[in-house]
């Protein structure tokens, strides 16, 4: 079956393994609505989703064309998969990893924009170019948000919806300031992307009011849209 249009298909989106299980500390941020139906909840292994994705493979395989890409998410775990990657029995597959800065933040990184350069060509840029030496790799999401243009610790990202209050925020950077900011660091990230084989914005638009409402200041970076409006996107 071919259908047009169709990249590839991902049997499943952004699986949580140990590691960042643990550093996102999943259970707390993101509360279960029926904690009696959550109880057990535990991550997945490498073990369990090279099973997984073996089975899928071979299903969508079945029906689709050789030429739809099989897209398999690297479960936070860029280097896990070079073994799994190069047998033989897989054709037109894709690994897909997804980067933010939020991560960056949690792994350590300093809040400024030196900071932020100098793990993108340290981690990002490198690790994506090892991965291409032996897949086709794609940063599948990614995004310009940043704690530090936004004016507060966001704690790896975290917001209203996880129970943070930045009510008091306020915006502490000119337009021209958080243009350059944003310019600087974009521009790192897409250098560190072409490392690969492409890349995907999270999202074209973003449906909150971040001029407002203090809670959301600097949010619209994961607005593609508003992005490219405000000039904070590098021309490419």
């Amino acid at each position: 079956m071919q259908i047009k249009g169709l990249f590839g298909i991902t049997p499943i989106n952004e699986p949580v393994t140990e590691p960042m299980w643990s550093i996102m500390n999943v259970t707390k941020r993101y509360p279960a609505a029926d904690p009696a139906m959550a109880e057990g909840t535990a991550p997945n292994t490498l073990e369990f989703l090279r099973g997984f994705y073996t089975d899928a493979y071979e299903r969508i395989r079945k029906h689709a064309d050789k030429a739809c890409y099989v897209v398999f998410h690297d479960a936070f775990q860029l280097h896990a998969w070079k073994d799994f990657l190069t047998q033989p029995k897989f054709e037109n597959i894709i690994l897909d990893t997804h980067q933010y800065l939020m991560m960056a933040e949690m792994d350590g990184c300093e809040q400024s924009v030196e900071g932020y350069k100098q793990y993108i060509e340290e981690h990002y840029a490198r690790e994506i170019a090892e991965v291409q030496e032996y897949a086709d790799v794609i940063v599948g999401e990614w995004c310009m948000f940043n704690s530090y243009a936004a004016g507060v610790d966001t704690k790896g990202g975290q917001s209203a919806l996880n129970g943070m209050d930045f009510s008091e925020n306020a915006e502490i950077f000119t337009p021209e300031e958080k243009k350059k900011i944003y310019r600087e660091i974009t521009g790192a990230q897409l250098d560190a992307w072409r490392k690969g084989s492409g890349y995907f914005y999270w999202s074209y638009k973003l449906l909150l009011d971040t001029v407002n409402e203090p809670n959301w200041i600097g949010w619209d970076a994961w607005d593609l849209g508003k992005c490219v409006d405000q000039g904070w996107f590098p021309e490419v």
